[in-house]
């Protein structure tokens, strides 16, 4: 009996990529992969454009395409999560972005690796024909996320990659409604290795990707993987409590001891200044913590569905 492999893609207005992707996977599959069985099911976070059209007809031509339809745009960290736990009905699932920018042609290697025994096989950019300005940004992210992570972080990996049935099974049993992907590869994953490529650029169309976005899964991950910010909080506010007190102590000393007329009121409003900035950061950074433990805590689900198509059962959601 053929192993089944299931191609997982999230998307959001990618009305110019859906079909050449999904024709470069269907190619890969019947000339490289052929003894294989396959799925490539497309997660659609509520497209504006014409993307669910196209899948529509996608579908109707081929039932190795599949598709979910989101009744809203649940964001780029919580869908493909919700997909991956769809896919069970594989042997192993890869995890990709329907830009080109996770390259088809590797899917081969990925799944050669699999077979040599690795339960996740995860994709490393090593060079990225993205802006250099952002990859030196996440480079630098990576390497502070590593010095204030208890676990050992992944660099350079956005998702993209191989993952056995039984850590999607893993997965599916996690009870978090904004998971951190990447942290739970790198916490819970068994055997695994690195596959290092070169991200080339988009495909088509305009990157999904922004400020807002990126920082969604920064605080994420710092949330979900890091103490160390908390505690540095504490820390200097010790330190600079003991430091009030050792002004004042000198402050009155000098009042005591000498004649001078000593006017502290500069020093006193910038010490205010520099104080209360370190507080609102702090106060910024509990927030953030609050805030996704709020989350959690409310045990929403990942999405809401509207539609399926070429599943088993066909129906509304």
């Amino acid at each position: 009996m053929k192993k089944t492999i299931n191609v997982l893609i999230a998307c959001y207005n990618e009305e110019e990529n859906v079909v050449p992707l999904t024709e470069a996977l269907t190619k890969i599959f019947n000339e490289q992969l052929s003894a294989y069985d396959y799925h490539i099911t497309f997660i659609d976070n509520c497209s504006e454009d014409n993307t669910r059209p196209l899948l529509r007809e996608l579908c109707e031509k081929d039932k190795h395409v599949r598709a979910i339809f989101n009744v809203r745009n649940f964001g780029h960290i919580r869908s493909p999560f919700h997909g991956m736990q769809q896919s069970l009905d594989g042997d192993c699932t890869i995890l990709m972005c329907a830009d080109f920018q996770d390259p088809p042609e590797l899917l081969p290697r990925l799944v050669e690796l699999w077979e040599e025994g690795y339960l996740v096989v995860y994709g490393k950019k090593t060079r990225s024909k993205e802006s250099k300005l952002m990859y030196a940004l996440r480079s630098m992210y990576y390497k502070e996320m590593k010095k204030a992570s208890d676990v050992e972080q992944i660099s350079q990996f956005t998702g993209f990659g191989l993952y056995d049935k039984s850590f999607v099974e893993l997965l599916a049993k996690i009870d978090d409604p904004y998971p951190y992907m990447r942290g739970l590869v790198a916490e819970f994953a068994g055997k695994k290795i690195a596959l290092e490529y070169t991200q080339p650029k988009r495909r088509a169309g305009k990157t999904k990707n922004n400020m807002k976005t990126l920082y969604d899964m920064g605080m994420l991950g710092v949330t979900s993987y890091t103490k160390k910010y908390l505690r540095l909080a504490t820390i200097l506010g010790v330190v600079f409590a003991g430091l009030s007190c050792l002004g004042l102590l000198t402050t009155l000393i000098l009042n005591l001891c000498t004649n001078l007329p000593i006017s502290y009121m500069t020093y006193l409003v910038e010490g205010l200044f520099l104080f209360n900035s370190i507080i609102l950061f702090f106060i910024g950074l509990s927030g953030e913590y609050i805030m996704f433990i709020n989350q959690r805590s409310m045990r929403r689900p990942l999405v809401s569905e509207e539609l399926r198509l070429n599943f088993d059962t066909e129906e509304q959601k």
